[in-house]
């Protein structure tokens, strides 16, 4: 099941993707899903973030052929950190390039949403937490990351979380896979497979810090392949299985 949040004629809505149409849902799927009979054509509506979250979570090396490429060791335990629900936008909308910045990089990435609250969850029950999976893009000021040394201002910046088109519900994560085109060209080209931490590790590691609400973002990491955008430019992340999210660079 594809899950999707929308606007149109100024009314936001979640619903279901139905090949070119989107049926309506009641509420907020984190509620559950009560679909009614009105449909809208999907080519008619404006995509909005498949999520509404307390918390970004982001892991900061979980790929090993991304290790591989930037020489280092595998990490011991996951390496998290933060991103502003006010960095979320969605699929078709545009990132604006700071002018404080010199390099932005695209990062692309699986993203989970929550669906209900979670504490201390073993990683037996993660299954039971999960809304669906989706595609991110971690945008980076690379060269505020180096020159920090911690990543809070890099990744923060108002539409530095690209997230969607929509949430994928029937898909396992274990065994996708993930690439970012940059104007059309290959970038990044990896598998989930190649996760240091599983999926379901990474959700109970996270829920044993913090508490995890309904809509709340955990993203898995990126493979290698990161590199800089320009203005003008189009970045797509496509995840198998679940779509691909596309935005410009203004």
């Amino acid at each position: 099941m594809r899950l999707i949040h929308f606007s149109h004629n100024r009314k936001e809505y979640w619903g279901i993707l139905e090949e070119k149409n989107i049926r309506i849902i009641r509420e907020e799927p984190s509620r559950g899903i009560k679909p009614v009979s009105k449909k809208i054509p999907v080519d008619c509506v404006k995509f909005l973030p498949p999520a509404k979250p307390t918390k970004i979570v982001l892991i900061g090396l979980n790929y090993k052929d991304h290790a591989r490429e930037l020489n280092m060791a595998l990490p011991k335990e996951p390496l998290i950190f933060l991103k502003p629900s006010t960095s979320l936008i969605g699929h078709n909308d545009a990132i604006t390039y700071p002018s404080s910045v010199r390099q932005l990089d695209y990062e692309a990435e699986l993203a989970i949403v929550i669906k209900k609250e979670g504490k201390n969850i073993k990683p037996k029950d993660v299954r039971k937490y999960i809304l669906g999976f989706t595609c991110l893009n971690d945008v980076t000021a690379r060269d505020l990351q180096r020159r920090d040394g911690q990543w809070t201002r890099a990744k923060s910046f108002d539409t530095f979380c690209p997230l969607g088109p929509w949430l994928e519900t029937g898909v396992s994560p274990k065994d996708l896979r993930i690439r970012s085109y940059l104007n059309g060209k290959l970038r990044q080209d990896s598998n989930t497979s190649e996760f240091i931490f599983p999926y379901d590790y990474l959700v109970s590691f996270i829920s044993k810090i913090m508490t995890l609400n309904p809509g709340d973002v955990i993203s898995t990491g990126t493979p290698s392949g990161i590199g800089a955008m320009e203005r003008g430019d189009t970045i797509e992340i496509e995840i198998e299985g679940i779509a691909k999210l596309v935005n410009y660079i203004k």
